[in-house]
């Protein structure tokens, strides 16, 4: 059990311990702070709100290897101890990049939360340190953390205090879910195919296995009850011709896209914070008029996402060819009609900073958000040879997002 020093104010000193899944006590003590922190962007972004299956371990459980830390103080109600942090990491081995096939073990940190009322006290440095410790004994090679562009003082935590380097600048794209389904193609030229979990599979190693954080259980990532299906999107004629995906892959059309979705609403909710009320009024509006005119003008309307509701999260977004944007676009659509049909509010992706895709990716801006990846080599020696100091290489176009993590 790792201990943080107490103040010069002589408060008392905070524990770190591993969190227990089968405790009550635990579970709604963790679940206590995150209500009580902020935990997104505010000013009508979408933050994480709550998990919906009153499962804390939600957004790792399903990762290779595992593990939550808490952070408890002396002091709490009726004299016992307090939860005032909370931190979870997980486990898995990756594709580096560089058009090569080189995998490395890396472990994420994610879900970091100190109470507010003990901040600047050196807990959250604590629980990324005790964090970190574990991540070295499992083999991880290289830790990784994702966080808003703009929370300072969670980018300042980790790059000036624990050793962590800038590396990766995605974008969080979010569309809103309308009332009414969308055409996939308005071209009608695009035709999006369906892929049995195992084709998905081999697309995803022949075409995307050296894209960078590509996991390697991909196969584990596919068939996990989360995901709800793979889609191809193909020129028409090559969808009338389908002779399936060895076929494909063996002659592919010159334009194509694939994606895959994860059904984030059956393990946590979402709401927006900070929406000022005009745009509150603005967005019910639209929808009272969605309910008047719909299906006759179909009116873009924004949902309900100022209480808790549910999202789909895209996933292996890839693609080839001058058509590939409009490709992504026609996939985007169509997981739309997913999500609308299943009563998630939106759908939502990530994509690299270069990536060509993001200009066929709809999306509405005011509900996103720019990430800031930071990364830290965890041990001398680890990552030498072909692949050398990861850390310090140039980014790709596109980046792998793994739902599991997201």
């Amino acid at each position: 059990m790792a201990v943080v020093a107490p103040e010069d104010d002589g408060r008392a000193p905070v524990a770190v311990r591993e969190f227990d899944a089968h405790s009550e006590r635990d579970r709604a003590a963790v679940e206590r702070l995150e209500r009580a922190c902020e935990v997104g962007p505010s000013g009508g972004k979408l933050c994480l709100f709550t998990d919906l299956l009153g499962d804390p371990l939600c957004r790792v459980r399903h990762s290779p290897a595992y593990l939550m830390l808490v952070a408890e103080a002396a002091g709490g109600p009726l004299g016992g101890a307090e939860v005032v942090g909370v931190v979870r990491g997980c486990i898995k081995t990756v594709a580096c990049g560089r058009g090569s096939n080189l995998f490395s073990k890396v472990a994420y940190l994610l879900g970091l939360r100190v109470s507010p009322g003990h901040r600047r006290r050196g807990i959250g440095r604590s629980l990324v340190e005790r964090m970190e410790e574990w991540f070295r004994q499992m083999g991880a090679e290289y830790a990784y953390v994702a966080t808003d562009r703009d929370n300072e003082p969670s980018v300042r935590l980790f790059t000036a205090r624990c050793g962590y380097a800038k590396f990766r600048t995605p974008s969080v794209l979010v569309h809103p879910v309308f009332r009414h389904d969308l055409a996939p193609s308005r071209s009608r030229r695009i035709a999006v195919v369906e892929l049995a979990p195992r084709d998905a599979e081999r697309l995803y190693r022949e075409r995307l296995g050296d894209v960078e954080f590509f996991p390697r259980d991909i196969d584990a990532v596919l068939s996990n009850a989360l995901s709800l299906g793979t889609f191809l999107a193909v020129p028409d004629a090559a969808a009338r011709q389908w002779r399936g995906v060895d076929a494909f892959l063996a002659a592919p059309p010159e334009s194509w896209a694939v994606v895959s979705v994860w059904n984030c609403k059956d393990a946590f909710l979402l709401e927006v914070r900070g929406a000022p009320r005009l745009w509150r009024a603005a967005a019910h509006a639209t929808r009272a008029a969605d309910r008047a005119l719909s299906p006759w003008l179909r009116v873009p309307s924004v949902p309900n996402l100022f209480e808790p509701f549910g999202m789909h999260f895209l996933y292996g977004l890839g693609s080839a060819g001058p058509a590939a944007p409009r490709m992504a676009r026609a996939l985007c659509r169509h997981a739309h009609n997913l999500a609308r049909a299943a009563g998630a509010c939106v759908v939502a992706t990530e994509v690299g900073a270069c990536d060509p895709l993001r200009a066929g990716v709809p999306h509405w801006p005011r509900l996103g958000a720019e990430d800031l990846w930071c990364i830290k080599r965890l041990a001398d020696g680890y990552g030498d040879g072909a692949l050398g100091d990861w850390t310090k290489a140039p980014p790709g176009a596109s980046i792998f997002v793994d739902p599991r993590e997201f």
